[in-house]
């Protein structure tokens, strides 16, 4: 093999890894996180939900709160009935729900949010292996050593 045809796959190579793969990657830890924070969300809805039910609120008794305006900023709010609430289901439709219905969607919701997560993890983790594989080529095709220089064997001094 020549060294113009060393350089043309070497180019080809340099430009698969920096125009498609590190793409590709970015991409689907974009998509992780997204689902991530997706998850806090529900969490934090859980932990409302939980607190709620933890108030022991007799029957139609409203509800008094402080809701975050943004940046910190708190107003009070009064909740009529606490009883039921309105859970976004995606695609912009929200739900009326009771506590426990809001709970076991929040469950159901949770487990598949991370099976998805756990999908893009192991993608995420084949597109670094190839990555990797791209890397250790072109090392091969510049004929690159990457190792650390070896240190000389320490000899005994006393011996």
């Amino acid at each position: 093999m020549n060294q113009e045809e060393v350089r043309r796959k070497i180019a080809k190579y340099e430009s698969h890894l920096n125009d498609t793969l590190k793409k590709d990657l970015e991409t689907c830890l974009e998509c992780r996180d997204k689902i991530y924070s997706e998850q806090a969300e529900f969490l934090a809805l859980r932990n409302s939900i939980l607190a709620i039910k933890g108030a022991n609120l007799a029957k139609r008794e409203p509800l008094k709160t402080r809701v975050d305006l943004g940046c910190n900023f708190y107003c009070e709010a009064r909740v009529p009935d606490p009883s039921t609430i309105m859970v976004d289901i995606g695609m912009g439709f929200f739900m009326e729900m009771t506590l426990d219905e809001a709970l076991d969607y929040i469950k159901k919701k949770d487990s598949a949010l991370s099976a998805e997560a756990e999908k893009l993890s192991v993608q995420a983790t084949k597109i670094k292996a190839n990555i990797k594989l791209i890397i250790l080529g072109l090392k091969e095709l510049q004929s690159i050593n990457l190792d650390p220089p070896k240190r000389p064997q320490n000899r005994d001094i006393f011996a």
